[in-house]
């Protein structure tokens, strides 16, 4: 832990908002992670099975009903979609999609800048401790070069703390981001799948007659 808090120390100023970023990094990457073990508890497959069951047998309102308090993604799109349907059932139904897809990339973009914006910081550190080395040589000459070592391993430290937090916040990045063109593949599938469901019901051919 000493030794820790004394490449902290040593790293200088720029260590601070390194240390910002990696924590705003952690609580983000944390909050996303639950928030997307959340959304794959709620995905229940027999209620979208049920669904289609209901909505091919021309029971939408008991379809609406049935899928109305879910937390899963792909049944409020397709609740959402029955919904509105009168006004454009693929229409709805992709907005709806984009809605929820928007709602699970919060967070996304901050993590973006921190990954481009750590290494920037440390290489700001790098300038800094290098400057801060050559005043010192300047001031007391080649006398003491030892003098200049702590602008060094200021420019060192600082390097090496950007570089950390930049990758430490990409692993986690990539596999949220991962996880959404799943969760997005998914509502795609289900989407298509259900309208196939809903034009298959003679709903549509209703809806046109009226």
């Amino acid at each position: 832990m000493e030794q820790a808090l004394d490449l902290f120390a040593k790293g200088g100023p720029v260590m601070w908002p390194l240390l910002v970023c990696s924590f705003i990094a952690v609580t983000l990457a944390v909050e996303r992670i639950l928030a997307f073990a959340r959304v794959h508890m709620s995905g229940n497959d027999e209620l979208l099975e049920d669904l289609f069951k209901k909505v091919s047998e021309g029971k939408c309102e008991e379809a609406i009903v049935a899928g109305r308090d879910s937390s899963d993604p792909a049944v409020k799109m397709i609740v959402e979609g029955l919904e509105h349907r009168d006004h454009g059932l693929s229409d709805v139904m992709q907005v709806e999609a984009e809605k929820q897809l928007d709602s699970m990339r919060t967070g996304l973009s901050v993590m973006d800048t921190i990954i481009t914006m750590a290494p920037l910081l440390g290489i700001l550190g790098t300038v800094t401790g290098i400057i801060k080395s050559f005043n010192l040589l300047q001031d007391v000459g080649l006398q003491d070069p030892r003098l200049a070592t702590g602008g060094i391993s200021e420019a060192l430290i600082t390097t090496a703390a950007g570089l950390v937090v930049a990758l430490a916040t990409l692993i986690p990045y990539n596999y949220l981001l991962s996880r959404i063109r799943r969760i997005s593949r998914r509502l795609e599938h289900t989407g298509t799948q259900f309208e196939v469901a809903f034009r298959r019901s003679g709903q549509v051919k209703e809806q046109s007659e009226q």
